[in-house]
């Protein structure tokens, strides 16, 4: 059997029976799975079966627009407080992190947040100050939020963040630039 349309044979039972009289003489609803036409197909043995969509290698294909690397790098976390617009931003008290996972675009954090109030690191979009200490040099981002998870014991809880760079000085990207291609040639990736 194929498909009216565009002759494929990747033809399934659609979705949408027909009448169980209609189903009994051996008229059956099919759908190409190549062009999505549904239609009316003769199958008398009931050779037609609703069949899973098969992975391909397009869909296994990683999709980040940077690659992720594992580290284990100290890190330092404060909040940015936002004033007027002429008053300079104000940072609270920095908890002591980790940079679990490092990119061009963002870092994957976790830190017990003993100074950090819970509801402020539960407000996706806020603002952070970011302090790594990567071997060579201490880089410094302003970053958002973007996602957070709380794992552990009730009594070591700790968080994991996920943030965005937002904005950092021209040498901070430089190093940054300059250790992920050092991770580049000697780590492997993170495939999630």
């Amino acid at each position: 059997m194929q498909c009216p349309r565009c002759a494929s044979r990747r033809i399934q039972r659609a979705f949408d029976d027909t009448f169980l009289v209609i189903r009994a003489v051996g008229l059956k609803q099919a759908l190409c799975n190549n062009c999505g036409l549904d239609f009316k197909s003769f199958d008398p043995l009931g050779k037609l079966h609703r069949v899973p969509p098969k992975k391909t290698k397009e869909m296994l294909v990683e999709r980040r627009r940077n690659p992720r690397y594992p580290v284990h790098l100290t890190a330092l976390i404060s909040l940015i407080e936002q004033g007027a617009w002429h008053e300079a931003p104000k940072y609270s008290a920095a908890s002591r992190g980790h940079c679990d996972a490092i990119s061009k675009s963002g870092f994957g954090l976790s830190l017990v947040g003993t100074r950090v109030p819970e509801n402020e690191l539960t407000r996706i979009g806020r603002l952070l100050l970011v302090r790594i200490d990567l071997p060579a040099a201490t880089i410094e981002a302003v970053a958002s939020l973007v996602n957070y998870r709380r794992t552990g014991p009730k009594t070591k809880q700790k968080w994991l963040l996920g943030v965005k760079i937002q904005r950092m000085s021209d040498a901070d990207e430089k190093e940054l630039k300059k250790y992920l291609e050092q991770k580049r040639q000697s780590a492997p990736l993170i495939l999630v």
